[in-house]
């Protein structure tokens, strides 16, 4: 018995080889135009990803549909712009600047400067308040005799 378990351990690598992962394009020019077109593209399951590093299955038929756009002979331009017709700016990595957003490229930048104008403000306000807060010499001299008193108690 234990000597067909060794038997079965040591033939478990011939069963686990795995042959490389084969282009889906039978053109490796042509897959390799598609990749470089999906790495410009946003998967719109992963958010994060590019279209060429995900692994979803909505990704997958993309790269497929824009294969197939590939074999057509579309040009890239015309791919991107069928897959912004179909699924909206947020396809792209680089959304254009239009009116819709314009708050998407410049919100960033009007919330740190908003915060760095919050934070100025606060930081002088509390330089009035600590120097309005100081004592008086007759203050401070009440206040050093009640601590000596405590202090000879």
């Amino acid at each position: 018995m234990k000597k067909l378990l060794i038997l079965l351990f040591c033939l478990l690598p011939v069963f686990a080889h795995a042959g490389e992962a084969k282009d889906l394009a039978e053109d490796p020019v042509l897959e390799k135009r598609m990749v470089g077109l999906a790495e410009n593209l946003r998967c719109l399951v992963c958010q994060n990803e590019s279209l060429a590093s995900s692994h979803a299955e909505l990704a997958e038929d993309l790269r497929r549909e824009v294969r197939e756009q590939m074999n057509k002979g579309k040009s890239d331009q015309e791919i991107i712009d069928y897959l912004v017709a179909r699924y909206g700016d947020f396809v792209l990595y680089q959304p254009p600047m239009k009116s819709y957003t314009i708050l998407l490229w410049f919100g960033p930048f009007v919330l740190l400067l908003a915060g760095a104008g919050m934070l100025f403000f606060q930081l002088r306000k509390r330089r009035q308040t600590v120097a309005e807060s100081e004592l008086s010499p007759e203050a401070q001299q009440r206040a050093a005799a009640l601590l000596n008193e405590e202090d000879n108690k």
